[in-house]
């Protein structure tokens, strides 16, 4: 909105010509983000305990979390908010990819936020059930993906970070492979999000990363120096992430431990959901496999753990996912958290290494 508002303004005057730089924008996206969180949080969290919108902690978890019990969950509007104001304020609206993956993040927030609200307002504790949230999950993966291969015209081929030549088309294939980094990408930050700020702050690095390959994939000088996908456009979402990861700081300064507000699936489904949008547009969907480790350990452990105990009837980890397991060894969860924090920005940094090592 910004943009369109005041960058015309530059023939005349030279102040507003920063508009047309998408490091200027992206920065004050980001600013803009921080300060919509800290603004909106404290009401925000007094709304939540007025709704009763509290969350219900498990019995059979570690015993260290029943002291959470009726701490105010559905934070996660907050980060929506926070995401999607700066970004329509500072982004260029005439793009394509932009609304897409907006698309994806609103959409994913609202099937969170019903699954939320009728766990913990309407006291219904299955919520919505499993067949209803994946039929709307692959309903908004598949219109996203359908879209931005037939309509905005993303290239149906698979890149891989190390290998410079080793690129195939998948075709029409490619849809429901994109469809499934994206749900996956969505349901294994839901899953990571089990403790204080555990999942907020790799999502903020993985933001931050994908940030830079936004930029690059959009700009077809550097595209091209470091070999990596040139895709016209997928620059403005560099805007994007900067509001994402000013989001995911801003939630972190009430989430972190002791939490005073958990996210809820409001929050993890659409954030997980935006990192799988932005892998695919930026062609880096292998990519978020690195980058994003920690949620992909997460989601393998669950997968380890319902097999193994279904078929031999012997579970793998004390509990699942796995940042539980460590819990019950009697690691403390502030550690836990940092050191998985510190094990996101190592493989953030192998992802970034990837741009001169193909």
């Amino acid at each position: 909105m910004l943009y369109h508002l005041l960058f015309p303004l530059a023939s005349s005057y030279k102040l507003f010509n920063v508009f047309k730089y998408l490091s200027f924008r992206t920065i004050y996206a980001m600013i803009t983000a921080l300060v919509v969180a800290f603004i909106l949080g404290p009401w925000l969290i007094r709304r939540l305990e007025g709704l009763q919108a509290r969350q219900v902690i498990r019995t059979d978890g570690p015993e260290s979390h029943l002291k959470k019990q009726g701490t105010p969950t559905m934070g996660g509007v907050l980060i929506l908010v926070a995401i999607v104001l700066p970004t329509l304020l500072w982004a260029d609206l005439s793009n394509r990819y932009v609304w897409t993956t907006l698309f994806v993040i609103v959409g994913y927030g609202l099937i969170g936020f019903a699954d939320d609200y009728k766990k913990v307002v309407e006291k219904n504790p299955k919520g919505l059930s499993p067949r209803q949230k994946m039929f709307w999950t692959i309903l908004v993966a598949g219109a996203a993906c359908i879209f931005i291969v037939y309509d905005a015209g993303l290239s149906t081929e698979l890149y891989f970070p190390f290998f410079k030549n080793l690129h195939p088309d998948l075709g029409v294939f490619y849809i429901p492979f994109a469809m499934l980094v994206i749900i996956g990408a969505s349901h294994a930050v839901n899953l990571t999000d089990g403790l204080d700020g555990l999942a907020i702050g790799p999502v903020s690095i993985n933001a931050a990363t994908y940030m830079i390959f936004c930029y690059i994939a959009g700009n077809v000088k550097l595209s091209g120096y470091l070999q990596i996908p040139y895709v016209p456009g997928s620059g403005e979402l560099a805007v994007l992430c900067g509001a994402m990861v000013g989001a995911g700081l801003g939630f972190l300064w009430y989430n972190a431990y002791p939490a005073e507000v958990f996210m809820g699936d409001v929050g993890s489904l659409s954030l997980g959901g935006g990192l799988g949008t932005l892998a695919v547009i930026t062609k880096q969907e292998i990519l978020l496999v690195i980058v994003g480790g920690v949620f992909v350990i997460e989601a393998l452990s669950v997968i380890f753990q319902v097999g193994s105990y279904k078929y031999r009837g012997k579970r793998i980890f004390r509990m699942a996912p796995i940042h539980h397991h460590f819990e019950l060894k009697g690691v403390a969860e502030p550690k836990i958290i940092v050191r998985f924090w510190i094990i996101t920005f190592i493989l953030a940094l192998v992802a970034i290494s990837t741009l001169k090592m193909r």
